[in-house]
């Protein structure tokens, strides 16, 4: 997408390999979101290619897209975006109301007991606290398990011990499940749960922390004016 002529992500080829938790760091501005809205398919890009399980994101029409986003992405944003009409539960399945796909029993219950939302499933979003909320939209994000998972500063409005509960079950998610996530974060400690540490600044990527550890992420923020 393009500001004012200046694009605000230029010339980048990115690969996540399936199973893997990437978190994407970089200074304000320097195009974290508009990279992420690109590859999940909320913008499209003005060239290149955004290639998703083989099929390119950026020649599908747009009902096919929605259709795709629907079925194979799941989204974690800093806001919860809970119906507050709904119940925890009734929140969680909505991607599957909306799509017409079937419940998996095991899996709802697997994702809400890994969740500690298990025992909170008939209360409105009003009834519980912030990070139970994230909680209940982190089950809903991956209730029709999407190849990826894309996260937007997911941590961003909790505290650090509901942070870390969050950050913990996506890990597990990758670890046990071979779920793909990819995370924008400014937060250096969050991004220590990830696999690897992508930096991008000024719409282009620069380096890369693999095995992150907070010291190394800071370091490599440090070098580009994170």
């Amino acid at each position: 997408g393009a500001n004012g002529g200046v694009p605000a992500v230029d010339d980048v080829s990115i690969e996540f390999a399936s199973g893997t938790f990437t978190a994407i760091m970089g200074p304000s501005g320097s195009g974290k979101s508009t990279l992420m809205h690109c590859l999940s398919g909320l913008d499209t890009p003005t060239s290149g290619l955004v290639e998703l399980a083989g099929v390119d994101l950026t020649a599908l029409a747009d009902q096919e897209l929605t259709r795709l986003r629907r079925d194979h992405i799941g989204f974690l944003f800093q806001a919860f975006n809970l119906l507050p009409t709904l119940t925890a539960e009734e929140n969680i399945l909505l991607p599957l109301t909306l799509s017409g796909a079937a419940v998996d029993p095991g899996w709802f219950t697997l994702l809400v007991t890994a969740l500690g939302v298990d025992q909170r499933l008939g209360h409105r979003p009003a009834q519980l606290s912030g990070g139970q909320q994230q909680r209940v939209a982190a089950a809903r994000s991956l209730i029709h398990r999407p190849a990826v998972l894309f996260a937007d500063e997911p941590t961003g409005a909790l505290d650090s011990n509901s942070g870390a509960t969050l950050l913990g079950f996506l890990r597990a998610m990758v670890d046990d499940h071979g779920q793909t996530v990819v995370m924008v974060t400014h937060d250096a400690t969050a991004a220590t749960y990830a696999d690897r540490v992508q930096l991008i600044v000024d719409g282009r990527l620069t380096d890369v922390v693999e095995a992150p550890t907070r010291a190394r992420v800071l370091q490599a923020l440090s070098r580009v004016g994170g």
